[in-house]
This record gives structure tokens, sequence and C-alpha cells, in this order.
């Protein structure tokens, strides 16, 4: 049975606001650079599955593919409703559209279920505002976050089970805070590696690498608790005391990292979500349409230290 997601009639957005489509590809990008970087400690990368047995690039791409048009129906439905309860539950029944998508696209496995939520919730706000500074738009989308929603799903995540276990609030509790480790970590760090000189990938990997340093990661707590996580912040932080991405310590650092977290069956995936976010962001206040590329790979030349 084909399922249809919600259309909201077309309206023209305010000038100077990108268009719900051209939102939903900049969402797209970023989540295609995300899963692209390499190497990412216990992720999916070019390299291979990380700490997953039932993900790969291919399939992350595939998800990706599968719900960009449901961030498109989602800054349509902000740019033809007023903000409110109305529109966080047209947005959350789009979401769950969204969800239904990716599990077609990936034969039931989780790939892209927070960043769903997050960047849904990026797109919608960015999609009713011309400013495009990230603290404002990460704002807009807390607020839209914290409104109630009619008609919630029965089923338990492993998002709530950690939470009751943990206290943990996962991505729900990053949007509730207007999410601050995209906009106060993952971007400043970015930018920092990227004035540093360091290349895209690497500034990149910085960023992801001090997000994962201070997260409580409720990915990784659900598959290996408070201990596991523990060990996924102390390793984020060794590998950015020894001189980060693109140094020859921090490179070393950061595949012992990789090795470990395979190993134990951790994956950063919170962390992966929010860098995604970051791209998004950083895009979006640059004013660029699109993120940009980063071609380089594991056996490019290392920057300078």
């Amino acid at each position: 049975m084909t399922t249809l997601f919600p259309t909201p009639r077309r309206i023209e957005p305010p000038p100077g606001v990108l268009t719900a489509g051209q939102l939903a590809e900049l969402a797209y990008q970023a989540l295609i650079a995300e899963a692209e970087l390499t190497p990412k400690p216990g992720l999916v990368d070019r390299r291979g599955s990380g700490a997953h047995t039932d993900l790969s690039l291919h399939l992350m791409r595939q998800s990706a593919l599968a719900i960009t048009p449901y961030f498109a129906a989602m800054g349509a439905a902000t740019q033809s409703m007023p903000f409110g309860e109305e529109l966080r539950s047209e947005v959350a029944a789009i979401g769950r559209g969204a969800e239904a998508a990716m599990l077609r696209a990936t034969s039931g496995s989780n790939s892209h279920k927070g960043a769903i939520w997050i960047l849904g919730l990026l797109v919608t706000a960015a999609a009713q505002r011309i400013d495009s500074n990230s603290e404002v738009v990460a704002r807009d989308a807390g607020a839209l976050a914290r409104l109630p929603e009619r008609a919630r799903p029965q089923l338990i995540s492993h998002g709530e089970m950690v939470q009751v276990r943990y206290g943990a609030t996962g991505a729900r509790g990053e949007a509730f805070s207007n999410f601050p480790h995209a906009v106060y970590i993952g971007l400043p760090a970015l930018r920092e590696a990227r004035n540093r000189g360091l290349t895209e990938r690497n500034s990149r990997l910085s960023a992801l690498l001090n997000i994962m340093s201070c997260l409580e990661d409720t990915c990784v707590l659900y598959r290996g608790g408070a201990k596991g996580l523990a060990g996924v912040r102390r390793g984020a932080s060794e590998v950015l005391l020894a001189g980060g991405p693109g140094s020859a310590a921090g490179d070393e650092a950061m595949l012992r990292l990789d090795r470990e977290l395979t190993t134990r069956n951790l994956s950063p995936g919170g962390s992966a979500d929010l860098l995604a976010a970051t791209l998004f962001l950083d895009a979006l206040e640059r004013g660029q349409h699109s993120v940009e590329e980063d071609s380089r790979f594991e056996g490019d030349t290392n920057d300078a230290d």
C-alpha cells in the first residue's frame, strides 16, 4: 500500500527565505556529508559500517533520499500555516511518515530517526523567517518542539528507554534546549578548525569529536550504558588533546577510538545527527544553497599540525 505524506498548499515564501524544496535539499546534503565523512569513530562511513551490522553507506544514502520529500513537506507546512500547535501536529505527522519511509528504504533499520526530528524542526523553523542566524533558527525550532503534540505514538523508543534508566533526554531534550550541542559546540569547533587552515574533512571531524566529548548520546547509552558513554567521551577528548584530526598523534588516537568503539559495538549516532544539524545551520547562516563538498578521503595528506 502506498503511504502518502501531507502536502500543504503551495505558497511563495517571504523574500529572502529559502523555499521548502531548497531547505529540504540542504538537509539532504547535510545528511550525505555526515554519512560520507571519513574516518568517523564507530560510525558508518566510506570505509564500512563501523559498529553497525544493519547499516551501510548505501543504506544511509537511500534513507536520506527517502526522507527528503518529507523535509520539503515540513517546510511547506510552515509557509502555509501560522506558528503554533496546529503546525506542531502537522510537522509531527509528516515526521512519522518520514520514519515509515526510512524503514522501507532500509528494510527496517533505524538510520535517521533522530535526524528526522532534529533536521525536520530546523527546516520548519528556517522556512518561516528571513533571519538565518543559527541561534535564532534553533530557538524557533526549540519553541516549536516544546509545543504539545495532540497525538503522540504509543510505542516506546530506545531514547525513551534510556531516559527512564539514565535520565538522558536525547534528541528531544536537545530540541527542547534549542540545540546547544549544534549551535554552541559543533558550529564553533567547525569554524575554529577552518580558521586554523584545516581541510573541510578535518574541520568536520573536529566538530564531531567536540560534540562526542560532551553529549549524553542516547545511542551510546542504549548500547553501552554509562560506562560506554564515559568511554566515548573520554576517547573523543583524547583525540582532541592529542592534536585533533589532521595531526599525526590525533589521527592515530582517532583510529584507536574507532577500533575500540567498533569492538564494543558503540555507535555515537546522536553525535552524528547533531553534526548533520551543524552542517545544515552552517550552510544556512553562510547563505549557501548547498553544503560544501568534501572530496578528501583517509588516504589524503594530513593537514599541518
